[in-house]
């Protein structure tokens, strides 16, 4: 029986995993680094051991550490959740050699499904994509096999997953660089820098099996999950059931799930990964070893709890005693109810290729009537050292449009302030007519690349509730509320000068050249409800660092700068051509030297943050001036990484 749980990760599976055991009645152990001392999964967990400093590699990814907190906090059993030590097979067996219960499958299975090349070689009677998987990592090798499969090709880290090391290649000239670039990602991410090639197929859909197997021989598949929708070859929106499959090519997916589950005695929950090509053949990708980010959409639409199922199968429980009385018990399937999706809430900016951004979260309110799995809270901080993603919202209805209309309504509630995030852009994603329709595959975002692009417009309502919060905040306004008071904002490259009146029970606001009537209808807190020429709306306004404003409606998030009084004039300014660091991290390759002439696009330096590659490349043609760090060095945000004259200066 399992009375005290390890969780040895962080963030909104950390917390998931709380609630769970908070309702069978289990104690839980959080374990934390520095960045996350005040982190929210600590403050939930009933108790919490420091493990070290706040890179991952000196807390998250130390075994030892780990194994330590365990054994002072009387832990009786570890659960891995996902990320970090989750399918590593090494820390699977050290967990059990210290006697300890491991809530996964076995260390063996572990260390076979942990590497693609492994796991096409060992599984029998398995659809696959043609590839090459052989130990032989020469380049020469692996651009003749490329070339003899054709183009375009995918190469993959044979280690791990989460697009980490996984490259499209679609010309031969670019395969050398993709091929160095995916290496020391892969050895960067897994510690292994051995790749693997696979054909590229043109816009396939990414289906998923949901697989659970018990102690005694007997496994199930959960229905499938659909996960199309990706940026950086990472899932954003997943959904289940699938959209049209047919019935027969649904069972055939899952009886390959299951076939492949039967072969490796599989225990505990994991997920079978296909592809899916136009003419429906579907071809094995890989296994995940653990509990999937999207496992909520299952659990919505088959009503159980897959954490729960975990804990349960980790005690010895069968599979029979843990399926629902309406479930067929010969061949262990029932009947999803309804349709649930899912969208990954990250703080990235994706008009800049979803770079991760980090600070303070001024702002988190979860909307009601949808499943919210966060991580985070008003007051925290984003931090450089962990992956982005800070929470999930899920939705379910009766039918997929009902499911998406409700969770695009549940993101138009979401409030989150103070740094830029994918908030809209996943709105504009689940609203799109294609995505409706469900004509949807991994190239999506490619074939729309618009939806990049697309800002919600700033209505003038809304710079009015920022208005009317700033102007009630100053002295001389509420000394004098009928004097008129003069505000400038700026949103992003736009000016606004407004003018407020005070008038009985009302005020003329003018904003630019546009004139309106405006009633302050109440004021709670920061919620302001304002009549804007009879039109209501709801306004959550809340004042940020440096004179920021941020202001929330159903229209989205703005950050508004103040500029009253007037800015003086800047007195720093940058060097033209300088190149500054996105954000903080290590610099990991220097790609050229003083004096070296460079072509517009050349990469000049290349960078790791937030557990990804971000290249600095030539904004045009010229000679590189200053070269300020070189490989292994720390860098700040806006930092000076390099100065490069262009042609002709």
């Amino acid at each position: 029986m399992i009375r005290k749980l390890l969780i040895t990760n962080r963030g909104e599976i950390a917390c998931r995993i709380i609630r769970t055991c908070r309702e069978m009645g289990i104690i839980t152990v959080a374990i934390f680094s520095d960045a996350d001392a005040e982190a929210l999964h600590v403050q939930m967990a009933d108790e919490a051991v420091h493990i070290g400093a706040s890179a991952a590699s000196e807390s998250y990814l130390n075994i030892e550490k780990i194994l330590y907190a365990a054994e002072v906090s009387g832990a009786d059993a570890v659960h891995p959740a996902y990320g970090f030590l989750a399918e590593n097979a090494i820390f699977a067996q050290a967990v059990l050699d210290a006697d300890l219960t491991w809530v996964g499958p076995q260390p063996d299975v572990i260390s076979a499904m942990g590497d693609k090349s492994t796991a096409k070689n060992l599984l029998e009677n398995i659809p696959y994509v043609p590839g090459y998987t052989d130990d032989n990592q020469a380049d020469e090798t692996l651009i003749s096999t490329a070339n003899d499969i054709g183009y375009p090709i995918m190469i993959k880290a044979t280690a791990g997953g989460g697009g980490k090391g996984m490259r499209r290649v679609d010309a031969a000239d670019k395969l050398p660089e993709a091929l160095a670039a995916a290496r020391r990602e892969a050895q960067q991410a897994f510690g292994n820098d051995t790749l693997m090639l696979e054909k590229c197929l043109i816009k396939p859909r990414h289906i998923e099996v949901q697989i659970i197997g018990d102690m005694y021989g007997n496994v199930m598949a959960l229905g499938e999950r659909e996960c199309s929708i990706q940026r950086r070859h990472q899932k954003i929106i997943e959904e289940s059931p699938a959209f049209g499959l047919d019935e027969d090519l649904r069972e055939a997916i899952h009886a390959t799930a299951v076939r492949v589950a039967r072969q490796l005695n599989y225990q505990n929950a994991g997920t079978v990964e296909f592809l899916l090509d136009a003419e429906g053949n579907f071809y094995f990708m890989e296994m995940n070893t653990r509990l999937q980010v999207e496992h909520p959409v299952t659990e919505a639409v088959y009503a159980l709890d897959l954490v729960r199922w975990q804990l349960e199968i980790a005690q010895g429980t069968s599979l029979y005693d843990l399926l629902p009385p309406f479930a067929d018990f010969e061949d262990f399937a029932f009947a999803p109810d309804g349709h649930a999706i899912e969208v990954r809430v990250y703080a990235e900016d994706p008009n800049n290729q979803f770079l991760p951004v980090t600070g303070d979260i001024l702002r988190w309110q979860a909307p009601d009537g949808v499943r919210v799995d966060a991580g985070v809270r008003s007051g925290d901080s984003v931090s450089p050292h962990y992956d982005p993603m800070l929470a999930k919202v899920i939705a379910h209805g009766h039918d997929r449009v009902t499911a998406i209309r409700k969770l695009d309504y549940a993101l138009a509630q979401l409030q989150f302030m103070g740094n830029k995030n994918n908030i809209r852009f996943l709105r504009h994603v689940l609203t799109h007519p294609e995505h409706l329709e469900g004509n949807i595959s991994t190239q999506f975002l490619d074939d729309h690349p618009n939806l990049m692009s697309e800002e919600p417009s700033l209505p003038l309502s809304a710079v009015i509730a920022v208005a009317l919060a700033q102007g009630t905040g100053t002295k001389h306004w509420r000394n004098n509320p009928n004097r008129p008071i003069r505000h400038h904002f700026k949103h992003q490259e736009t000016s606004y000068e407004v003018l407020l009146v005070a008038q009985k029970g009302k005020y003329k606001v003018t904003v630019g050249e546009d004139e309106f009537e405006v009633v302050l209808k109440s004021v709670v807190d920061d919620k302001y409800t304002l009549v804007v020429d009879g039109y209501q709306q709801k306004f959550t306004v809340i004042a940020g660092k440096n004179d920021q404003w941020w202001v929330h409606s159903l229209d989205g998030t703005f950050r508004l700068d103040w500029q009253t009084p007037l800015p003086l004039p800047t007195i720093h300014t940058v060097e033209k051509g300088s190149l500054r660091a996105p954000m903080p991290g290590q610099v990991i390759s220097v790609d050229v030297e003083v004096g070296q002439e460079v072509e517009q696009g050349t990469v000049l330096l290349i960078m790791e943050a937030m557990k990804m590659e971000h290249r600095i490349e030539a904004p045009y043609s010229g000679i590189i001036e200053t070269v300020a760090y070189q490989v292994g060095d720390a860098v700040q945000q806006d930092d000076v990484l390099l100065s490069i004259k262009a042609e002709g200066d």
